[in-house]
């Protein structure tokens, strides 16, 4: 049962899954598959959503994280800096069945903030007289040609943490860290896996990355046998 506390987060995985669907936008922490929530995965895979357009920063290995939807064919969409460790994103985009935008690292993450607080976009010099300007709006500031980059958001953003408060505060795990704090910010609804949930007031207040004001959701993680992960 969920608690009574108007102010408390933490639901049960079966809530969390009832705002994911097909065709949906959805937005995930995690680098290389460290920091992808595992259990918010394996429930969209088990829930069959499909047609997904992902931003992440990549598509992770064929069996963990994020790689795992590509592997199971459920995007139709990826914006992300590289797909290189996942031979199935690779082999679906020479097919032409998946669609991929590719954006440099700085400039993805960029984006992804620049969605999380609301501003129209960032200028970036990278990519002029190339290929990469195409389709994007040029800007002239102090007589310098940048690129528009548009911010990017999604209607679900999924982050995963070390440890949260049931008022949505989070501590991530070393470089598990990565993405995530922007991901939290840039999701219409943020909901975070959490390997550990403590009551309020637990966390030491100078551990904390991402304060609670930017999570809607929290459901604790069931963890993932990586051993089973990389064997597959």
């Amino acid at each position: 049962m969920r608690n009574e506390n108007p102010f408390d987060k933490v639901v049960p995985i079966e809530e969390a899954l009832r705002h994911f669907h097909d065709g949906m936008v959805l937005m995930a922490g995690g680098f290389g598959g460290v920091g992808n929530p595992p259990s918010l995965i394996q429930g969209i895979l088990d829930k069959n959503v499909k047609d997904i357009t992902l931003i992440s920063n990549d598509t992770a290995f064929p069996q963990i994280g994020v790689g795992k939807l590509v592997t199971e064919r459920r995007v139709k969409r990826v914006i992300a800096s590289h797909i290189g460790s996942n031979p199935n994103a690779g082999a679906q985009m020479t097919a032409g069945e998946l669609d991929v935008e590719f954006c440099p690292q700085g400039i993805l993450a960029e984006r992804i903030r620049a969605g999380g607080v609301g501003l129209g976009g960032i200028l970036s010099d990278i990519g002029i007289g190339t290929i990469a300007e195409e389709g994007k709006q040029k800007v002239t500031v102090g007589g310098k040609t940048y690129l528009l980059e548009t911010p990017l958001t999604a209607e679900v953003a999924i982050v995963h943490a070390k440890r949260a408060d049931r008022l949505g505060n989070l501590v991530y795990d070393t470089s598990a860290r990565n993405f995530n704090p922007l991901v939290a910010m840039a999701g219409d609804l943020t909901i975070v896996e959490a390997d550990e949930i403590v009551e309020t007031g637990e966390l030491d207040p100078e551990e904390i990355v991402t304060p609670g004001v930017f999570v809607d959701m929290i459901v604790q993680s069931e963890g993932v046998n990586w051993r089973w992960a990389w064997e597959k």
